[in-house]
């Protein structure tokens, strides 16, 4: 097992990865204490059915520089191949301002051909390559040096086995044609904006359930502060205010230090110095926010306005899509699409892409009265309906 630990080494094996249509990557990393995480290993293995072309590479080697491998991570001739990328593009995204392309996910592949909801990396393993993985080492330090044995045979094995998986799955996306499909779900993962989280749209994130404008007032401004507190001090925003104590915080608006005393759910740490002074500027400023600043709850269907009857039809002919194209009946739409569109909304993502035509299409049509549904054998299919002239 090849650990690169200097430049040279490094540049070396990427001007060789140039030359071949794909690479794996994987990495290892630490977030529990820190708001960003901390990159500790990288994994990158080249076509083969060997470790003798697969690395490991320690970016807290002194003096080594990750330029080659950014350099690789541009080369649009070369195939990135992750699983599951989302929390390694956005390493790479904030420490080098890049995303890797062009990209493939397995995870979002295996997906699209029918391998079901967000598959575990073990899973495909077992069902691609049939051969066993061991996860023992899943839950360890990777700041540490040296690393075990196990450890880098737990860590190179994530990118080996991911060789055979890709073939397989690509093989497969020609073979259905759902090519595009892949391609539309991996344009948020593309894109920067994913991974870059302003304080001021934190507020996004709280899940509240009171519609009051100055509960959201101070939603708005109690996030956007404990989001910039812990982006400046490096540390995770629950360690600075909880969600339930920062809803709590919003209804009570406290005034003064010794409101802040009475709170149930505010952590001691949050009570006195920076954070605490944090809080009260915070609910200060919500007081004063202008109405048009207020955020405003996202529109959800009335319940009156929610044709029941046609809601229901519209899950059936889901579970039937589902059942035809072996997707999930989640990733098509939810159970708020649903009602959006028995509500007469079709401003949604069904409408659009891959979804649309699938199910969206004949969504449509169900709700205009011009298919039906009907049982056949064991399947539900659709019919067309012939209105008067």
């Amino acid at each position: 097992m090849k650990m690169i630990t200097d430049t040279k080494s490094l540049s070396d094996f990427c001007k060789f990865a140039s030359s071949c249509p794909y690479v794996t990557v994987d990495t290892e990393f630490l977030r529990e204490r820190t708001y960003y995480s901390k990159l500790c290993l990288i994994q990158l293995a080249m076509p083969g059915n060997t470790n003798e072309n697969a690395v490991l590479i320690d970016p807290l080697a002194a003096g080594l520089s990750l330029d080659p491998l950014f350099d690789l991570f541009c080369d649009k001739n070369v195939v990135k191949v992750f699983h599951a990328a989302r929390q390694d593009l956005e390493i790479f995204c904030l420490e080098a301002r890049i995303i890797p392309a062009p990209l493939f996910d397995t995870q979002v592949a295996a997906m699209v051909c029918g391998f079901g909801d967000q598959v575990g990396y073990e899973t495909l393993v077992n069902k691609i390559t049939h051969k066993p993985l061991d996860k023992s080492p899943r839950f360890t330090d990777w700041s540490r040096r040296p690393l075990s044995d196990a450890q880098k045979k737990y860590a190179l094995a994530d990118v080996t086995h991911l060789r055979q998986i890709y073939e397989f799955l690509s093989k497969k996306l020609k073979e259905n044609g759902r090519g595009y499909w892949l391609e539309e779900e991996l344009q948020t993962l593309s894109t920067p904006a994913t991974y870059i989280l302003r304080p001021e749209d934190a507020w996004r994130r709280i899940k509240t359930r009171s519609s009051a404008p100055k509960f959201l007032a101070a939603v708005r401004t109690l996030a956007e502060f404990r989001e910039s507190y812990a982006q400046a001090q490096n540390v995770p925003r629950n360690r600075i205010l909880k969600d339930d104590a920062l809803i709590e915080l919003a209804s009570t608006r406290p005034n003064s230090v010794e409101d802040l005393q009475k709170s149930r759910l505010l952590m001691r740490e949050a009570r006195k110095g920076a954070i605490a002074s944090g809080i009260l500027k915070a609910v200060a400023h919500a007081s004063q926010m202008p109405k048009d600043a207020i955020p405003k709850p996202a529109p959800t269907p009335d319940r009156q306005e929610v044709n029941s009857a046609l809601a229901d039809l519209l899950r059936v002919l889901l579970k039937a899509t589902a059942e035809k194209t072996g997707v999930a009946a989640k990733l098509i739409a939810s159970s708020a699409d649903l009602d959006m569109m028995a509500s007469g909304e079709f401003d949604i993502s069904v409408m659009k892409g891959w979804r649309f035509d699938v199910f969206g299409a004949e969504a449509e049509k169900l709700c205009n009265g011009q298919i039906g549904l009907s049982a056949l054998g064991k399947n539900v299919i659709s019919f067309p309906i012939e209105t008067e002239k």
